[in-house]
């Protein structure tokens, strides 16, 4: 993972999120709803509920909008349908992204998509011309702040718990595993009495793309104009 840091990049975003909350709880509660339709309402016995929840809560939203979408889905009668679909594409600089969905329209969203895409400096790629470039992978972030465990200590416990790799900056410390042992890695994290910044599953570029300050500019755009369709859940680049 060496030279490709989250963190910076998600507390740049973070002001810009917390802008657009309503709509990101909007986006969590429709896959709050897929999750316990397809393994039930128990987080304890349907790992990807938890997940979820898990993701609802690193993003402060309030219990009573988890516990709506889950008794929603668990309510009589067939209800809503969503399809996870990922599209696939390029942007400024050949910039690799790759695009999470959550719809009930597919012709919709890939329309949205498209234009996205076309009208923000990038390309729509076909299935599969991109989505290799990326590894799936657990991500965990511990704030150093007020932390008293020195770099060897936490990397030492880091392995202990299963991680495959950690990398180290003033601010925190960055944990990746492979995505299969990441919910082992952050419970044991968490029984050793560590507070988690940030913990989910997340796609890893394999390489990335340095870009020069126009060409980031434009991706932000593009990105944030992608983040902004109530259909997309996720955006990955392979950015540097």
């Amino acid at each position: 993972m060496s030279g490709h840091s989250k963190w910076n990049n998600i507390q740049g975003r973070k002001n810009a999120q917390d802008a657009k909350r309503g709509k990101v709880f909007q986006k969590i509660s429709r896959e709050i709803y897929m999750a316990a339709k397809a393994g039930g309402p128990d987080p304890s016995i349907n790992p990807a509920l938890r997940l979820v929840i898990d993701k609802a809560k690193s993003a402060n939203m309030p219990n009573d909008n988890v516990d709506r979408a889950i008794k929603k889905a668990t309510s009589a009668g067939e209800g809503e349908h969503y399809d996870e679909i990922t599209y696939e594409g390029y942007g400024p600089g050949g910039v690799a992204i790759l695009v999470h969905t959550l719809t009930d329209n597919r012709n919709r969203t890939a329309t949205n998509v498209r234009v996205t895409f076309s009208k923000n400096g990038g390309n729509l790629g076909e299935t599969g011309s991109v989505n290799y470039m990326f590894d799936r992978k657990g991500y965990i972030a511990i704030e150093r702040e007020n932390l008293s465990t020195d770099e060897d200590t936490m990397f030492e416990k880091v392995l202990e718990a299963g991680a495959e790799d950690m990398e180290i900056s003033p601010e925190v410390f960055e944990i990746y595993t492979a995505a299969e042992d990441f919910t082992t890695v952050r419970d044991q994290l968490e029984a050793d009495g560590f507070t988690l910044a940030q913990a989910e599953l997340t796609m890893i570029p394999q390489t990335t793309v340095s870009l020069d300050e126009g060409q980031q500019e434009k991706l932000n755009h593009l990105v944030e104009r992608l983040e902004d369709d109530d259909d997309v859940s996720e955006v990955f680049t392979s950015a540097e």
